[in-house]
């Protein structure tokens, strides 16, 4: 069974505007994606939120996205590849300086959602954000979506010198591909506490998921996203974390 670090966006609140309860949710998590300010967040949230994480010694990473606050980062953008290298990298810096000036350093690097999907469907996007990694530091690891068949993603870190930690999701549905089910489907998240502990559980043991189309799915993850938005989804990270220091004591 392997130790899975959980790990949640943190940050994305914009000026009086409050999205998410980062307070809550931080000291049970161990790394925190944190906007960087294309999709959310601004200098005084994300400084606010980098000494958060100092406080509770949570690893920060950068959660750079599509420059596209209308829409939360969600909508895909037609970028060349070198613009998603640099806005990658221009984000990167921003949040590598907060963070210097808080005595820290980025941990690593998990793009936010609409990049995060399109660079896991189109290898020239996964190349150009890998790009801007190798650009800025290329000891920083990548946070991508574990599927059923990493192999090409795998391939082009090996190629580029990239370490990846692969992430599930115990709280979304998988179509058979591995791939997250969209939001836009009925039952694509779950939002009871049992079942969203169970999953994660069961990733933690290897242990088979059941796909949309009933098949069984097995992911393979290092780190396991959670969100804190709600009470409800606090008390699901909450169990989250219970169940997995009873999983690695027993272990």
């Amino acid at each position: 069974m392997k130790t899975l670090l959980l790990n949640a966006d943190m940050g994305e609140s914009f000026g009086p505007w409050v999205m998410g309860l980062d307070h809550e949710v931080m000291p049970h998590v161990d790394l925190a994606n944190v906007a960087c300010g294309f999709h959310a967040s601004d200098p005084d949230v994300i400084r606010m939120t980098v000494r958060l994480a100092s406080r509770h010694g949570v690893t920060v990473g950068a959660h750079p996205a599509y420059p596209d606050m209308v829409g939360f980062g969600r909508r895909s953008m037609a970028c060349s590849a070198d613009e998603v290298e640099n806005l990658v990298l221009y984000q990167v810096g921003a949040l590598a300086g907060i963070c210097r000036a808080e005595g820290l350093e980025i941990g690593y690097v998990k793009p936010h959602g609409a990049l995060y999907h399109d660079m896991m469907r189109e290898p020239e996007v996964l190349d150009a954000v890998m790009r801007a990694l190798v650009a800025y530091d290329a000891r920083l690891p990548l946070m991508v979506m574990a599927t059923r068949d990493p192999s090409a993603t795998r391939a082009l870190a090996e190629r580029h010198g990239i370490t990846l930690w692969f992430e599930a999701f115990a709280d979304r549905a998988y179509d058979a591909e591995g791939r997250l089910v969209s939001r836009r489907e009925l039952g694509a998240v779950h939002h009871d506490t049992e079942v969203i502990v169970d999953q994660a559980r069961r990733i933690a043991r290897g242990e088979p998921l059941t796909a949309s189309d009933g098949s069984d799915l097995v992911l393979a993850a290092d780190t396991l996203c959670v969100h804190g938005d709600n009470p409800e989804s606090i008390a699901a990270v909450k169990a989250i974390r219970e169940a997995l220091n009873d999983l690695a004591s027993a272990s």
